[in-house]
């Protein structure tokens, strides 16, 4: 709804009233269109304010009507009406103004902010573009370049940099409400012609088709095949090459074309999926409603390698104390310096106003943990370690202190084990870099207490990660589902394909990087010493293996060798690519002739294998472990596990996540594709249906949001 009251000095405040963002449902827009329309007709009243309630202007449209027929008054006539009154409206910038919400703002005659406000068209995170004249609008009040930049990736923009880009007119650090009333008083009964952006004429470059082309190949290439931010380009030509209305035709016409195509729907399926995932349940009962989180005044963190140093530094910047464990004096000084110089950088990114960082302390006595709340273990992967450190905090750490593993995949069960307290121990995955990276896999076992979950899912709220609850089996969700893939990445080269070949597929599906190039960036070294552990290769492979097969299955020896001769990726200059300038992969002719090599020694007769086949063994067999994990109960849904793969690998987001992609596909098409697959290659379990994929195709593939039903069937290990 939208609040009306007339208050002295002859204005008229409208109040926007929909918590918790006051997003532009039916009901809102109908309240804003009658309320403009009395304060328009009221002759007492000189000026309009519109604001909205809670500290919050607007967070856009409310994406819940997406699916449904859309019903009230529609936005851009109600935005017109607003910027065609004669008497001035001041719309009051507070908390956010996003998508339809700057929308709206732009609309009117002008905008005070708070200083601690945030603006942006967000649209094209949603597969959309800003289609309430957003596009039209904000090019000719900022300028074209300006505006391509905000409207093509959707970011937020400050209130500082919004008035120096033109966006509001004043920002203030008092209260944005007074200043706005007060503005209002003085600019009553002036003409509003000038301040209709409707009329303006956006600021071009001379070079605009260059502009725009250049624009073009940058997101193109960022993008990797999503239509949105194409379309804003499109629109935004529009607005510096077309009268207003005809601009908004073009932006209407782009809209209806965006809404109704798949990339949307799996665009804003990822945006409440995301939502979701915070909302976790275990089959005890539990849940994140019903159980209380612990706090978390004090962490620590032990190990200060790569991990431990992003760890470390993601628990600072939100305002955390930090004590970090070393075991020896060089490490910890190598580790105290590399935190410092991050923070250092992350303090000049954020500007004193934001900097509100936490301290760390560093130190080689786990002693010194005693009275810490929380202790995140980052050392290597190396079970006995883990144990060994684990069993040391159960005699060291206050009887209520969480622990934590930062493990990547080892069982939690039995590092859980090692200490006193094993309901106190939980997985908490991070992604490197673990300060940028978004996602955590919060791991529980069977013996996980739900206030251990609760206070790992709060720390990952705390931290602006994206949190999601799984199960406790080798590489939890994320690392099991990519063994297949990567698998069959090994093997399409066994049988003829090339590094370069198979990336190319995968990139033009819309991954930043092939599966070659993460390798050859993560360091070849990393699946090695893995695959060494569970003795696949190395000094625990019984002798007389064959070189091709372990436990009777399918196995590719090709990335050990490459290990073994020394081409360990990006960091020795050469692994599937060779780098000689600045990191940039280029195919190596050597690898060529090695691959000829190896498929003569083992008698293997090289093909032409075709960019479907690439495509459909990489996602399918991926996909089917998805299944098999919900099967098995290690993730409570399809929607946690395409949260996971967007949120930490890389999943394109115009494609939804793997599970959601496999609905739009076709569930039955998959089922086929992976039947064919395994008929071809029996030696390949993972390429075998899972029952899961077969029950769901037999049950008429039904929607990813009913899935759920059918895994509750099964036990879960949450």
């Amino acid at each position: 709804m939208a609040l009306y009251r007339r208050i002295p000095g002859a204005i008229a405040v409208i109040t926007l009233t929909n918590p918790p963002v006051n997003a532009l449902s039916c009901t809102v827009r109908e309240a804003i269109y009658e309320t403009v329309k009395r304060a328009t007709a009221d002759q007492e009243v000189k000026a309009i304010v519109l604001c909205g309630a809670n500290g919050k202007f607007c967070g856009g449209a409310d994406i819940k009507e997406f699916s449904r027929e859309m019903r009230g008054p529609p936005l851009v006539p109600m935005i017109d009406m607003i910027e065609e009154s004669e008497k001035p409206v001041v719309a009051v910038i507070e908390g956010v103004a996003f998508g339809g919400g700057l929308e709206l703002a732009l609309g009117c005659h002008y905008r005070i902010a708070h200083s601690g406000a945030q603006v942006g068209l967000t649209e094209v995170t949603l597969g959309l573009l800003p289609a309430a004249g957003g596009t039209q609008r904000l090019p000719r009040l900022i300028g074209v370049p300006a505006a391509l930049d905000i409207i093509t990736t959707g970011r937020h923009v400050s209130a500082q940099e919004a008035v120096r880009l033109g966006i509001v007119d004043k920002v203030t650090d008092s209260s944005a409400m007074e200043e706005a009333i007060e503005f209002a008083k003085t600019v009553a009964g002036e003409p509003m012609g000038p301040r209709r952006l409707s009329l303006w004429t956006a600021a071009c470059p001379e070079d605009l088709d260059s502009l725009l082309e250049g624009a073009l190949v940058r997101i193109r290439q960022r993008s990797r095949g999503a239509l949105a931010p194409v379309a804003c380009v499109q629109a935004v030509r529009a607005a510096a090459s077309l009268p207003f209305a005809q601009g908004m035709k073009k932006e209407q016409e782009l809209m209806a074309y965006l809404f109704t195509s798949g990339q949307a729907r799996a665009m804003q399926y990822c945006f409440f999926t995301q939502r979701a995932a915070a909302r976790w349940t275990t089959p005890s009962g539990a849940s994140w409603e019903n159980t209380k989180a612990r706090p978390v005044r004090q962490a620590a963190v032990i190990g200060l390698g790569t991990m431990g140093r992003g760890i470390a530094v993601s628990l600072s910047r939100a305002g955390i104390p930090v004590i970090a464990v070393e075991t020896e004096q060089k490490r910890l000084k190598a580790g105290r310096k590399a935190v410092n110089s991050m923070l250092t950088r992350e303090s000049q990114k954020r500007g004193p106003a934001e900097a509100h960082l936490g301290s760390i302390s560093f130190t080689l006595d786990l002693r010194k943990l005693r009275d810490t709340d929380l202790v995140i273990e980052a050392v290597f992967e190396d079970m006995a370690l883990k144990k060994q450190i684990f069993s040391k905090l159960s005699s060291v750490c206050r009887p209520d202190a969480l622990l934590c593993t930062n493990t990547s995949g080892l069982n939690i069960d039995e590092i859980a084990s090692a200490a006193s307290r094993p309901e106190l121990v939980v997985g908490t995955h991070f992604f490197a870099p673990a300060h940028v990276m978004k996602l955590l896999e919060v791991v529980c076992g069977p013996r996980t207490s739900p206030v251990a979950v609760a206070t790992a899912m709060q720390l990952a709220k705390r931290l602006e990660k994206i949190g999601v609850v799984v199960g406790n089996c080798s590489g939890f969700v994320g690392n099991r589902m990519m063994r297949p893939y990567t698998e069959q990445a090994y093997y399409l080269l066994e049988e003829g394909a090339r590094p370069e070949e198979v990336d190319l597929v995968l990139e033009e599906f819309g991954f930043a990087m092939g599966i070659f190039r993460v390798m050859d960036l993560s360091g070849l070294d990393v699946g090695w010493r893995s695959r060494k552990e569970l003795g696949l290769t190395g000094p625990k492979l019984p002798p007389g293996t064959e070189a091709r097969s372990r436990g009777g299955k399918r196995y590719s020896p090709l990335p050990d060798i490459l290990c073994e001769s020394g081409r360990l990726g990006q960091k020795t200059g050469r692994g599937w690519y060779l780098y000689e300038k600045e990191r940039v992969a280029t195919p190596d002719p050597w690898l060529q002739s090695f691959l000829e090599d190896y498929r003569s020694r083992f008698g293997i007769q090289s093909r032409r294998v075709g960019q479907d086949e690439i495509l459909e063994r990489c996602l399918y067999s991926l996909i089917n472990e998805g299944f098999r994990i919900l099967q098995e109960g290690i993730a409570a849904s399809p929607e946690d596990i395409d949260v996971i793969y967007v949120s930490g690998y890389g999943w394109p987001r115009h494609r939804g996540g793997p599970m959601f992609y496999a609905w739009m596909v076709g569930l039955p098409k998959v089922l086929d594709k992976l039947e064919h697959y395994h008929r071809t290659h029996p030696d390949i379990p993972n390429l075998a249906p899972s029952s899961m994929l077969r029950k769901l195709v037999a049950r008429g593939s039904p929607p990813v949001h009913q899935w759920r039903a059918l895994i509750q069937q099964h036990s879960s290990q949450l």
